[in-house]
């Protein structure tokens, strides 16, 4: 396809023509061609209130009245303000300051940074590698490719990207008993013991990997992590970029666990899909390494749309929707329908089934099993994109019963057609 506009993860020679979306509304997405589609992904993973959203409207248009964007550096705003006050106060306890940035990648770039950097204001030296789960996905910038073990994500930059220590994941799934986690966190308390003069952090998606194939791990998983990064002097980081926000049933995934990390990474859910914007939160003890009179000590990031005064106008609406429209109620409902259908959804080539909160996934036997899925959801009125062998929704919380039904049995189609 020659075309101007160059479209992300794609071979574009294969690119011959794509649905174009001309109005939403609800978890409808209405295209060009008349086409009316239940967005089953939340688009990304972001539209979480689903599109049109009369209330982040009014946010938006109110704070276009006042400015659009003033640059963070030497101005305030209050809309900057109150956010940081917000994200404060719902997260765990202990992350009491908050650094923005643009998108949920270059807020794992903050992170990596305050973790090496905090090292070095401390006048330790040598603590400069990360350690992270194999099939991972942080992001797609330089650092935040090098923690990510996903070959589709980085394999044509392997060769410049300079690695760290990546760990299994535990088994078992969201149930599993202390025993079996216990191989992953001998491995992980191994490694720490080893290395530990060399590690300034160690990163997860807390809970749920998602890009990297939706695995579900135990909560004892991340207390021990966080037991074993303290003892050994390690940052304990949680990517929560596609976790957060009630994605996984509590308002943050690290909730699931009762744990604090030392920094925190929030994105996508965070402006309800409105505007690209994320949030670096920090413990008072990394932030305090970065005070002083040497100006070296400063965390030296700043990039131009940090803390969009729109974005965080919509941000504060967003969460304001998910406190007081009691969201986690209505995610619990979508999981248990979620749960409810894939009990009843059996296949020879399904070879998993995943669910926690408002996030289902079915992990095939082969990549080539879900080939033309996308075609043939369109077809019946469902926007889904398989991420490899699996099949997943992860749709807006708003969606009703008979939308999530409506999209599992898009899933349920495909595999009798495929009998």
């Amino acid at each position: 396809m020659n075309s101007t506009l160059w479209y992300p993860y794609a071979q574009m020679k294969h690119v011959k023509h794509l649905p174009k979306m001309v109005k939403a509304n609800g978890v409808m997405m209405q295209l060009e061609d008349g086409a009316q589609l239940i967005d089953g992904i939340s688009s990304w993973w972001a539209v979480i209130h689903g599109y049109n959203h009369p209330a982040l409207n009014a946010a938006l248009t109110q704070q276009l009245q006042q400015f659009a964007h003033v640059m963070l550096g030497g101005l305030t705003h209050q809309p900057a303000l109150d956010l940081a006050a917000t994200l404060v106060r719902i997260t765990p306890e202990g992350l009491n300051h908050v650094f923005f940035s643009d998108s949920g990648s270059i807020g794992v770039e903050v992170a990596l940074k305050m973790a090496i950097q905090y090292f070095t204001n401390l006048g330790i030296t040598g603590k400069t590698k990360i350690v992270s789960l194999r099939n991972g996905y942080h992001g797609d910038t330089f650092k935040a490719m090098e923690i990510s073990d996903d070959s589709d994500f980085s394999k044509a930059f392997s060769s410049v990207l300079h690695r760290g220590f990546f760990l299994d994941i535990p088994a078992g799934g969201f149930e599993a008993t202390e025993a079996t986690i216990q191989p992953a966190v001998k491995q992980l308390e191994d490694l720490l013991a080893a290395h530990h003069k060399e590690i300034a952090a160690f990163i997860v998606e807390p809970i749920v990997q998602c890009a990297g194939g939706f695995h579900i791990y135990s909560p004892r998983y991340l207390k021990a992590a966080r037991e074993l990064c303290s003892k050994y002097r390690v940052l304990l980081i949680f990517d929560e970029v596609a976790t957060g926000f009630g994605r996984t049933g509590k308002l943050f995934a690290a909730e699931h666990a009762g744990v604090s990390p030392d920094i925190m990474v929030l994105g996508k859910g965070l402006t309800g899909g409105y505007l690209g914007h994320a949030a670096t939160l920090a413990s008072t003890e990394v932030y305090n390494s970065f005070l002083g009179d040497d100006r070296d000590k400063a965390l030296m990031h700043g990039p131009t749309f940090m803390a969009n005064a729109l974005a965080c106008a919509v941000a504060l609406e967003s969460i304001r929707l998910i406190e007081e429209e009691n969201y986690l109620e209505k995610i619990a409902r979508i999981e248990a329908i979620i749960r409810r259908e894939f009990a009843t959804l059996n296949f020879p080539g399904i070879v998993h089934k995943r669910t926690i909160g408002a996030i289902g996934a079915l992990e095939f036997k082969e990549v080539s099993m879900l080939a033309g899925f996308n075609t043939f959801a369109k077809t019946e009125g469902v926007w889904l994109r398989p991420i490899g062998n699996i099949l997943y929704l992860m749709p807006p919380y708003i969606t009703e019963e008979q939308e999530v039904v409506a999209i599992i049995d898009v899933m349920r189609k495909w595999c009798q057609q495929m009998r």
